[in-house]
């Protein structure tokens, strides 16, 4: 196994970052999340976990060793593949996803693409636990979760939801990230008002944010 990559950041690409190493260029595929802290030119250290399938060899790339080993416990549940948990922790922190298991959120777990109410249903009854106890819950001394009614600590579904949407019309994700913090004064505006923030009026003000 690959625990990490130290190098030189050579590329960047939507999906992927290339990092020289011994001088060969290692393509690691990365949330845009991660993509964003990385800048070509510059040294970076991410922690990687390696995919091996009959014809091929994927490296898969975190900001830290705590996404790597969510992404690997997210892909002990059937039908969990490495695209499917790295789009989970593009749209969710891993201390949130640990909350999102513990307290059995399905409507946080459909937010991420490609997971439906009856996917998400599966998922909670097969990966809780397995993720461990949410850092709040460890610092009450393992107490329990949420009170009745509050919503999920940690949880902005936008925000994955909105980086997608970005690179997916080809922009990157360094300028993705910058256009979500222009935008962000306008979810907290929804959501002081007790509204959930719109996906179309967010990608609207990233869109005249990022055309500037």
């Amino acid at each position: 196994m690959i625990a990490f990559v130290e190098g030189q950041i050579d590329a960047l690409a939507p999906d992927a970052a290339v990092v020289k190493v011994g001088g060969v260029g290692l393509l690691v595929h990365c949330a845009p999340g991660t993509l964003a802290q990385l800048t070509v030119g510059q040294q970076a250290r991410l922690a990687t976990s390696l995919i091996v399938r009959e014809d091929s060899l994927t490296l898969y790339g975190f900001a830290d060793d705590d996404e790597r080993i969510v992404f690997e416990l997210l892909q002990t549940a059937s039908g969990v593949g490495p695209r499917l948990a790295q789009a989970m922790l593009a749209t969710h922190r891993p201390d949130t996803l640990r909350t999102i298991f513990a307290t059995q959120d399905q409507r946080a777990l459909t937010l991420v693409p490609g997971i439906g109410p009856k996917g998400a249903q599966k998922l909670l009854i097969e990966l809780k636990g397995r993720l461990g106890a949410p850092s709040a819950v460890v610092a009450q001394g393992g107490s329990g979760g949420p009170a009745s009614g509050s919503a999920t600590p940690g949880v902005t579904p936008w925000r994955g939801q909105l980086l997608e949407a970005l690179t997916g019309l080809g922009w990157t994700a360094r300028d993705a990230e910058a256009a979500l913090a222009d935008v962000e004064p306008v979810a907290a505006e929804a959501e002081a008002r007790g509204e959930t923030p719109q996906l179309p009026v967010l990608l609207r003000a990233a869109l005249r944010s990022l055309k500037r």
